[in-house]
């Protein structure tokens, strides 16, 4: 067995250092009617709440919350009813647990910079800063990490913008390109996330997982979401809610690869591929 050596980062967060130096769990919660998985989907205030308690006592180190589905087919959610399904969410984990690291899932430079006032630590944007141009002076000026998605289009227009000559070699000339920008506009602490099921079919999806131990030549963190997504149930003929074992597969190589963030809807499974995992690491490196 080949393990690829993930490098370490330091990121600058709310004034204090944020290291990434194994593999973090960033748990999602959808604030949303719609999302793909209905596992993940929470309305009530109260229901969100005690969903970002059980994932932290499960080992999560982020929770990423969301009010809008990236679904394909879904519909952009203007910004203030993003805000709207927010609302207290942010300042209420933040007071309770104020140690746990908020990211928010958000297109809309307006939800983002409320976000952050409330008390978010990350941006975490499918688009990668592109649908709204005021998005990444907002982070650049909070100096807040940001997580910059590959995407072409939009969720109604993707699935027919998935033509590649070769998908590995797009989306790392994509990221060597938008990092390099976000940087000259002031973003210092980048995580990339290839996008899986974002403009990609089963079979880029595959090739891309397969490549991800390249991605590291980029010198910032991974993230990888593959939590019960199409690329696991749509190949094994079942439903997202049957997913979980497919998902933990595909997390166990990514993290063979050095995967930095798994963005999961399961949290203590998760957690448990990571432990495995980092206990195999040591294996094979003290044998070598």
């Amino acid at each position: 067995m080949k393990w690829t050596e993930s490098r370490h980062h330091v990121f600058t967060q709310g004034g204090s250092l944020f290291s990434i130096d194994r593999p973090l769990i960033m748990g999602i919660v959808n604030v949303t009617p719609d999302s793909f998985y209905s596992g993940s989907r929470y309305q009530k205030e109260g229901e969100v709440i005690s969903r970002v308690e059980q994932m932290i006592q499960e080992g999560a180190d982020i929770i990423d919350l969301g009010a809008m589905s990236s679904r394909p087919g879904a519909d952009i959610v203007p910004s203030e009813e993003e805000w709207n399904r927010l609302g207290g969410v942010i300042s209420h984990i933040k007071s309770r647990w104020p140690e746990i690291c908020i990211s928010v899932d958000t297109i809309h430079s307006d939800t983002a910079l409320k976000s952050l006032s409330a008390g978010a630590d990350w941006i975490n944007d499918i688009s990668g800063g592109k649908f709204d141009e005021n998005m990444v002076s907002i982070v650049a000026r909070w100096g807040a990490p940001f997580v910059c998605m590959h995407m072409r289009g939009t969720p109604q227009t993707m699935k027919s913008l998935s033509d590649y000559e070769d998908v590995v070699t797009s989306v790392y000339s994509y990221f060597s390109q938008r990092i390099r920008t976000l940087k000259d506009q002031g973003i210092k602490d980048i995580v990339i996330d290839p996008g899986f099921g974002f403009a990609k079919n089963i079979d880029h999806n595959f090739q891309i997982l397969n490549a991800l131990h390249l991605f590291h030549s980029l010198n910032c963190p991974v993230l990888v979401g593959l939590s019960r997504k199409s690329m696991i149930y749509k190949t094994l003929n079942i439903e997202p809610e049957q997913a979980l074992n497919g998902t933990t597969a595909l997390h166990t190589m990514a993290l063979l690869q050095g995967a930095h963030i798994l963005r999961v809807h399961d949290v203590r499974e998760a957690r448990e591929v990571k432990i495995l995992s980092q206990k195999l690491r040591s294996a094979y490196f003290e044998s070598q």
